[in-house]
């Protein structure tokens, strides 16, 4: 089941993250690093609540 969760956060972090990349690329670097930060809030925060 972890297994799953761990695939499922990584293909949305890997959208995000091309999504912001796409952002960069069009000089919105504002919303950019909003949705990099978003990206890292994503990854990071699964590990204190569901992956215990």
């Amino acid at each position: 089941m972890q297994l799953i969760i761990i695939l499922a956060l990584l293909a949305i972090s890997a959208y995000t993250l091309g999504f912001g990349v796409s952002l960069w690329k069009e000089k919105q670097k504002v919303g950019a690093l909003a949705v990099f930060f978003l990206t890292l809030v994503i990854v990071v925060l699964p590990f204190f609540s569901v992956l215990k």
